[in-house]
């Protein structure tokens, strides 16, 4: 592989901008191999180089896989003309890497939301085939009952004739239940919970998988998430 600036190097991780990397670097923060390098044009193999930054070991540049609290608000695309995004939150150098979303959450949708610019991690947890349970929490109109809980159990039709797989209805307290589904049809969630009487107030996803929503995270915080983190996703996927 071609020899890259450190400054490069560093930006490519994501974790700071050209010009951050260029002051960290000036400033002695960065490690390489053990030693501070000055020289922001300093150029290291980015495959067999360790460093370092503040003290922190830095991964070297590969897929990103992030983890978002998604707010209110932010569409679930790319890019949008007229409305922000969530992609809009995300550090410019993430976004030119062709960061993208890994399924969706409706506008008005909270919760886990996870990004990254590797195909083969949104298509392995996307997929029905892979059976991934996901987790939401609603707050609802009305209270569910014991013929809800069985009408998601037996697999629900909507009006349009739309058959949704079993799944799981849990109340929790009256006006608000959790619910558990392996498909993610446009406004699934919602659109079930309305069908049995129970129009939804605000919807909130807390689970993908093993991966649950990181609570210390604020609404619109986002962060990188560890190899434990990913295999519990996608096993194997780090080790290819």
């Amino acid at each position: 592989m071609p020899l890259l600036r450190l400054d490069k190097i560093l930006c490519d991780t994501g974790r700071c901008s050209r010009s951050q990397a260029k002051e960290f670097i000036r400033a002695g923060q960065a490690l390489v191999n053990g030693a501070a390098v000055r020289d922001p044009a300093a150029k290291f193999d980015p495959e067999t180089v360790s460093v370092s930054l503040a003290g922190e070991t830095v991964e070297k540049p590969g897929h990103l896989y992030v983890m978002l609290h998604k707010p209110a608000g932010l569409l679930s695309a790319s890019r949008d003309t007229r409305k922000p995004t969530v992609l809009d939150l995300m550090p410019p150098a993430w976004r030119k890497r062709g960061l993208f979303c890994v399924g969706r959450l409706d506008k008005d949708t909270t919760g886990l939301l996870l990004l990254s610019d590797d195909g083969d991690f949104a298509h392995r947890v996307i997929s029905p085939k892979s059976e991934i349970v996901k987790l939401y929490e609603a707050e609802v109109e009305g209270t569910a009952g014991e013929e809800d809980v069985r009408a998601f159990r037996e697999g629900i039709v909507l009006k349009d004739g739309l058959r949704c797989l079993p799944a799981v209805l849990r109340p929790m307290r009256p006006g608000l239940v959790q619910v558990e589904v392996m498909e993610g049809k446009y406004h699934q969630v919602k659109r079930m919970l309305a069908s049995r009487g129970l129009p939804v107030r605000s919807l909130r996803r807390l689970r993908i998988g093993g991966l649950w929503m990181d609570e210390t995270l604020a609404s619109g915080g986002y962060r990188l998430l560890t190899r434990e983190e990913i295999d519990a996703i996608a096993p194997g996927l780090l080790s290819k």
